[in-house]
This record gives structure tokens, C-alpha cells and sequence, in this order.
């Protein structure tokens, strides 16, 4: 099997949901963290859902308070989402939104396990 380390990082800009990473074809992704952040002094609420192959929608986190950041435009400590890495399988998406734009940015820390090649 041949692992792929990865980061997927979003600044989110807008009101919609926004899709962080799809899970690529032949693969399974083994989520180990999801860090947010805000860099704009005020506290917003972040909500993560998965959408499997099917297009169900699964809540990983819905209206998690993200603390505002400190004075001087600094971004704050970032909030870690997982306690326990988190397996996705092929086509599965994970999506993230705001209550509030321009104000989070998230962070996605994953390895990829693919199968191996076998040549003769």
C-alpha cells in the first residue's frame, strides 16, 4: 500500500458550504486532525458534515463555537475538532461553513492509503 501525507487548507470567504477535501478514487483517507482558527476578533460557529458516495449528509460538528481571536489581528490558538482520528472512504467529502465569513480558516491533516500496484 502506498501512503500519501496531506494538508487541505480554507480561508472561508463565503456564506455557502464549502467542500475541504474529496477522498480520490481507490482510496481511503485516515483524517488525524482538523484545526480552526479566527483571525478576525470576533467568534464565529463552524459546522463540518461528510457526504458519502450515496449523498448523504452526516454531521461531524454542528455550530461548534470557534473562540475570537486576540487583539492586534492575530490569529487565535487554533481549536482542534477531532479526539480520534477520523477514516473516509472513497468519494466521501467533507464539507465545512461559517456563521460568519472571512473569519475562520480550518486546517485538514490526513494521510492516504491506496492500494498497491502489482506489476509481473
Amino acid at each position: 500500500m502506498a501512503n500519501n501525507f496531506i494538508n487541505k487548507k480554507l480561508d472561508i470567504t463565503s456564506d455557502a458550504t464549502l467542500t475541504l477535501y474529496t477522498v480520490p478514487a481507490a482510496t481511503t483517507a485516515i483524517i488525524k486532525s482538523i484545526l480552526v482558527s479566527d483571525d478576525s476578533g470576533n467568534s464565529a460557529q463552524l459546522t463540518i458534515t461528510i457526504t458519502n458516495a450515496s449523498g448523504a449528509v452526516f454531521s461531524l460538528v454542528f455550530q461548534k463555537d470557534i473562540p475570537s481571536a486576540v487583539g492586534g489581528g492575530q490569529p487565535s490558538d487554533p481549536t482542534e475538532i477531532l479526539t480520534n482520528p477520523l477514516i473516509l472512504e472513497t468519494g466521501e467529502i467533507l464539507k465545512v461553513s461559517a456563521s460568519a465569513v472571512n473569519r475562520l480558516h480550518v486546517i485538514l491533516s490526513a494521510m492516504e492509503v491506496t492500494p498497491r500496484t502489482v506489476t509481473t
